[in-house]
């Protein structure tokens, strides 16, 4: 299992990807809005921004998110890390449920470029 610390730098490792993507990708990155990611078994999230193409981590809290993010993703650790590391197709992943993935009609039409 996954520790809170391997998901963090998963989390800036796809920031970091983000930030030095071009074409649809890096403008699907371009948006400006909240973001969670609650490690379901770890029961802990992580919430911040999606900003400038990067995801900017603010802080880790233990439980759900305490508030509604514009986006938001849900996941196991494992699951984390192996998308970040290219063993995991992120579609796949959310088509079988595996991956949580919540936020407003346009904000999601924008991020399939992502997918």
């Amino acid at each position: 299992m996954a520790t809170i610390e391997e998901c963090r730098d998963a989390l800036d490792t796809l920031s970091d990807n983000l930030a030095t993507a071009d074409g649809e990708v890096r403008s699907a990155a371009a948006l400006d809005r909240s973001l969670s990611c609650h490690i379901t078994d770890l029961d802990a999230t992580f919430t911040g921004r999606l900003a400038h193409g990067r995801i900017q981590v603010v802080d880790s809290l233990p439980g759900p998110p305490p508030e509604k993010a514009q986006i938001r993703l849900a996941m196991t650790g494992d699951d984390l890390v192996a998308m970040v590391g290219g063993e995991l197709n992120f579609a796949k992943a959310w088509a079988s449920g595996r991956v949580r993935l919540e936020a407003g009609l346009r904000d999601l039409l924008k991020l399939r470029t992502l997918l």
